[in-house]
């Protein structure tokens, strides 16, 4: 058997790095594609006919493709090195690049927004518009609720320098960042996602002491962080109420295609299962010979499963899962495996974190993760090759088709992990083998139900509080430690005041309240994979069908259409959520005294 890379292959993306001249080539040839583009639609009014919406349409997808792939190789490139300082200077001029792109697609928008309604409808009996009448339908409405051309363009490009400038600030000083530890007899410098997979140590003093560090390196930059998190919220506000948008989720909710009562049916649904995973947080801690759980505590590994997991056998063992249900599925993997498109290496100098990014030209995808050979390290493996079979199953659409809504983006992802963790379950060699990975399992589900819904809690409580005027680094200590309290039912002993500081989706700017779709991600593919262990591998090409359906339609008619589900109901996401509780009850039964 070979032996597998840790480290990715980009060369073969762009051969040179942040100095690749083919990256450069592409960056002009983008520029060339915006400038062309923009001079057609100035020639263009709304007596415009089906060829000429179509050429426009083309030409969008190209220049779309062509700039996602470099901004995936610099996203790339600056992840595996933050010290990258050129690849930091190529992030700045991709801001400048989708700028111009952006006030492109505005100068479109328009366009699309002037044509009249009869004429509008008589589009979609033409073939190519047809397959792509979600994705225009849903530019025009989405226009519609927008400032004028000029207005959305000037916001684009002050965003440059504003906006979009304070959350590359913040990555560039959490890059820098690091802390002192003293491991195995040696003292260490830890970058900041080195030091959080120590959260789940086996040695309890370990785990308090490097969330000690932790926290006071965080405490340390607060006033900045809380700086730049009032920034990004205060320019989000100011343009929401220049739109005429009062509700901050309205964008968020726009953005992954789903309604309000769907998000309320599913945390109305996660709020009943709460106090079940509070029993087994009660059980974890005596278990683990305390008085309550902490916070540095949630990620601690009981009975075997602080073991060492090779990554070489992890990468097997991904495999040997995803073939027991599709061997499509397990062939890709084998193929991304070993055509290194994995960069996992426990090395400093790389951003904390994982992530799965496609390259649209090249129909490829890059997975970015830093193993350490836990559970948790081989769950996350699966859950971003999770990511690159969506990709796969999507790379020979058009580019509008290509476009998910992060919500279902979590779907092909967590389910990966459901078919790499249940499986590692059935293949214990030990009960305590077992109890340890069932442990990790339900770790997941006290993350996506109490975790993720104390970051949704916080931010819609900031927001609100954003608009009164500056939250200081103090009030958002509060406001966090509040919503934790409040998401974890007050279970544990120690909480986290300053993981607003520490939780880089806060100061994303390409995705407004980054929480939600994990919950949903998690559930929804929950209620996916039981309908899989009920059907076997003859659901492998539903599966399919269902991930290639996720970037042209809302999350409410994808479910209606391939799991006959209403996703505004409580019904599905309870049954959901009814699939963690069964592993809870398992696990207390496992643990009786």
């Amino acid at each position: 058997m070979n032996k597998v890379s840790q480290t990715w292959d980009l060369d073969s993306i762009f051969p040179g790095g942040s100095s690749s001249p083919e990256l450069k080539k592409q960056l002009d040839a983008v520029r060339s594609q915006i400038t062309a583009l923009k001079e057609k639609v100035e020639a263009l009014n709304d007596d415009l006919d089906a060829e000429q919406l179509k050429s426009i349409v083309n030409d969008m997808q190209d220049v779309q493709a062509g700039l996602g792939q470099c901004r995936a190789f610099v996203g790339c490139l600056t992840a595996q090195d933050v010290r990258d300082h050129q690849a930091k200077l190529l992030q700045g001029d991709l801001g400048q690049i989708g700028a111009a792109l952006a006030g492109a697609f505005t100068a479109i928008d328009h366009l699309l927004v002037s044509i009249p309604e009869e004429k509008w409808q008589s589009f979609f009996t033409d073939e190519e518009l047809s397959e792509l009448s979600f994705s225009l339908n849903e530019r025009r409405n989405v226009a519609k609720t927008k400032m004028g051309p000029e207005m959305e363009a000037l916001a684009t490009d002050l965003g440059i320098d504003g906006y979009h400038a304070w959350s590359h600030l913040y990555y560039t000083i959490v890059g820098e960042m690091s802390i002192e530890m003293e491991l195995d007899g040696k003292a260490q410098a830890l970058s900041m996602g080195q030091a959080a997979n120590l959260l789940s140590n086996p040695d309890p003093q370990v785990r308090q002491e490097v969330f000690q560090k932790y926290e006071e390196a965080w405490a340390q930059k607060a006033e900045l962080f809380a700086s730049t998190l009032n920034h990004l919220a205060g320019f989000r506000i100011n343009l929401y109420k220049n739109r005429g948008w009062d509700d901050v989720l309205a964008e968020p909710l726009q953005i992954n295609r789903m309604e309000r009562d769907t998000l309320d049916a599913m945390w109305t649904a996660v709020q009943g299962g709460k106090p079940h995973l509070a029993k087994f947080l009660e059980r974890k801690a005596e278990l683990l010979d305390l008085d309550q759980v902490a916070w540095y505590d949630l990620g601690a590994p009981l009975g075997e499963a602080g073991k060492e997991i090779p990554f070489e056998d992890a990468k097997t063992f991904v495999v040997d899962q995803f073939r027991k249900f599709s061997p499509e599925i397990a062939d890709f993997t084998q193929q991304a495996l070993d055509k290194r498109w994995v960069e996992a290496e426990n090395r400093g100098g790389k951003r904390p974190g994982a992530f799965c990014t496609s390259f649209p030209l090249s129909k490829e995808s890059r997975v970015f993760m830093t193993y350490s050979g836990t559970i948790g390290s081989l769950g996350t493996l699966a859950h971003e090759l999770g990511h690159a079979y969506h990709g796969y199953v999507l790379k020979d659409r058009p580019m509008f088709l290509r476009r998910y809504a992060m919500n279902v983006a979590e779907t092909a992802s967590t389910f990966g992990e459901l078919l790499v963790v249940d499986g590692a379950i059935k293949a214990a060699a030990s009960p305590g083998e077992k109890l340890g990975i069932l442990e990790d399992k339900i770790g997941r589900s006290v993350a996506f139900f109490m975790d993720i819904h104390s970051r949704f809690l916080f931010e819609t409580r900031f927001y609100e509080a954003r608009k009164q005027g500056l939250v200081s680094s103090a009030q958002l200590n509060e406001l966090m430690t509040e919503a934790q309290k409040e998401a974890f039912l007050d279970s544990l002993k120690e909480y986290h005041p300053h993981f607003w500081a520490s939780k880089l989706h806060f100061y994303s700017t390409g995705v407004p309240f980054y929480n939600f779709p994990y919950t949903f991600g998690y559930l929804f593919s929950s209620g996916v994979y039981a309908k899989a262990r009920e059907e076997g591998q003859g659901f492998a090409q539903s599966y399919a069908n269902l991930l290639a359906d996720t970037a042209r339609m809302s999350v409410e008619d994808l479910a209606r259409k391939h799991l006959g589900v209403d996703l505004t109901k409580p019904d599905f996401w309870e049954a959901a959520v009814q699939l963690a509780t069964d592993d809870v009850e398992e696990f207390l039964r496992l643990t009786e005294k």
